[in-house]
């Protein structure tokens, strides 16, 4: 397993992933999103290769705290391709998550996950890797 830097080249395959994620999408809209992603420098998206293919990927962003000093990342996307599940995959990149945003200085790091049925392995996962359910989010759309 590798995990590297994602590139265009890798759009196809983080489309696919999205599907995976619960988030289908198209290919044109997956490439103006990455185009967009990876034109800000607070922006990081690390991809997972398994036997040569991506299965995985990891979507961050820098932010800056108001009520301290300092800065912190969140995982914004985190998926593996379902037949991949259980091997590491998500591990390996959360790793390479911290890894990164201790190299930029951040002081902490964390997510937010869906409060469905269907997401209890994911917060279960979560919680393996040390992080703590610490607040409730709230949402609202304005489209």
């Amino acid at each position: 397993m590798e995990i590297r830097k994602a590139t265009v080249s890798d759009v196809s395959e983080l489309t696919s992933l999205m599907e995976h994620l619960g988030y289908p999408t198209t290919l044109d809209k997956m490439k103006a999103r990455f185009d967009n992603i990876e034109s800000k420098s607070d922006y990081n998206t690390l991809v997972a290769s398994y036997n040569g293919n991506i299965v995985g990927m990891i979507g961050l962003v820098k932010g800056y705290y108001y009520e301290i000093d300092g800065s912190y990342v969140r995982i914004v996307a985190l998926v593996v391709n379902s037949n991949y599940r259980s091997k590491g995959i998500g591990k390996s990149l959360v790793q390479e998550a911290e890894k990164w945003a201790r190299e930029i200085g951040a002081s902490g790091i964390g997510l937010n996950s869906g409060n469905r049925p269907e997401r209890i392995k994911a917060h279960e996962f979560y919680k393996s890797m040390g992080y703590i359910e610490k607040s409730i989010g709230f949402a609202k759309s304005l489209i």
